[in-house]
């Protein structure tokens, strides 16, 4: 069967409205062109393409040309015209309607995928549709950026269109979700959430990125998308400035929270004392976490906190004598680092412990 065939077989009556509007020099009536439309939707909903159908009707025009008459035939280019009109918008309306029903599944798909709704059987089922295969391991990466984006946006089309240029179909779902970019890929293609962490990092003008582990299963792709907004939520609340996160890397942060009391209780044994220092304990804690940074490497600390190494040199000092804990010595560093770290998590000074 030839491509033009099927496309035939919605044009029923339509040589027979050619003929008579022809034969009258009128325009079509309402029924002929909603009957022209309904023809138009059941083609769409068919899957018979547009370009086919117009050809179908160009043909059927040149089979009616010969039996009318000369003054007839004059007005059948006009009479054609309004045809595939109201077919095409027939046409348009039911691919319209199928978008957005496809959108809606996709929308109500990537929900239940993300909230870890619905049965885990039926969702694996649903996903292959949308190009994932969750009998494998999956991880997830979530960008923000300084407003909401949503589908359709700008930001996430550069994203999609540097992702699709760069990896095809790779089996990546990308969208967004609370006004974040989301993007689920293979677990055994890093490279996908690689790039796409440098490309939603510029596309946000400079948001943040976090990746969450790799994990099989739908129950999988829950885990890593929820280690990634904790990472994204932990990287606000210590003020980390790092454009991309890797669960990975964080997962002594909840280890030391934990248990919160014993953690306050390090907090304000350690460092208490350090508000004994003119101007409060901020600024020796920005100096401790700023010398942690760095590596414990006083030079550099010192410019990160646009001090003289002399001064810096001086507060570290200060610190030790007020604490009786060395920063510079290994074993007392562990405990002031960790205690630097528990209070970035609870707020101290700032919140009472």
């Amino acid at each position: 069967m030839t491509e033009r065939e099927p496309a035939e077989e919605y044009l029923e009556g339509y040589a027979e409205i050619l003929a008579g509007v022809c034969a009258t020099r009128r325009r079509l009536t309402r029924e002929e062109r909603e009957a022209l439309g309904a023809l138009g939707e059941r083609a769409a909903e068919a899957g018979i393409g547009l370009r086919a159908l117009v050809r179908a009707h160009l043909s059927t025009a040149r089979w009616v040309r010969p039996g009318l008459s000369q003054a007839a035939a004059e007005h059948l280019l006009s009479a054609v015209e309004q045809a595939v009109d109201a077919f095409a918008e027939g046409h348009e309306r039911a691919q319209y309607l199928a978008i957005r029903q496809e959108e809606a599944a996709r929308r109500e798909f990537i929900d239940d995928l993300l909230n870890g709704r619905s049965d885990l059987g039926r969702l694996a089922e649903r996903a292959e549709r949308f190009g994932l295969l969750l009998s494998h391991a999956h991880a997830v990466a979530v960008a923000q950026g300084p407003e909401p984006y949503g589908d359709g946006y700008a930001v996430p089309r550069a994203v999609e269109s540097s992702l699709t240029a760069r990896f095809g179909n790779r089996r990546i779902l990308l969208t967004t979700k609370d006004g974040r970019l989301i993007c689920v890929a293979p677990a055994d293609e890093p490279e996908v959430l690689a790039h796409f962490a440098k490309q939603a990092y510029a596309a946000t003008d400079g948001g943040r990125v976090a990746i969450g582990r790799a994990h099989p299963g739908a129950g999988g792709v829950v885990h890593s998308y929820e280690e990634a907004l904790n990472a994204l939520a932990l990287a606000e609340r210590i003020n980390l400035d790092n454009p991309v996160l890797y669960a990975a890397d964080l997962l002594v942060y909840p280890v030391l929270t934990r248990d919160r009391q014993a953690m306050a209780e390090l907090v304000g044994t350690v460092l208490g004392p350090l508000r004994q220092a003119r101007g409060g304990a901020e600024p020796l804690l920005d100096t401790l976490t700023a010398y942690f940074d760095s590596g414990c490497v006083t030079a550099q600390a010192a410019r990160s906190l646009s001090l003289s190494v002399r001064a810096m040199t001086y507060r570290l000092d200060r610190i030790h004598r007020l604490t009786g804990a060395d920063p510079g010595d290994p074993v007392q560093r562990y405990t002031l680092q960790t205690a630097v770290i528990g209070a970035r998590l609870l707020n101290w000074p700032a919140q009472p412990l």
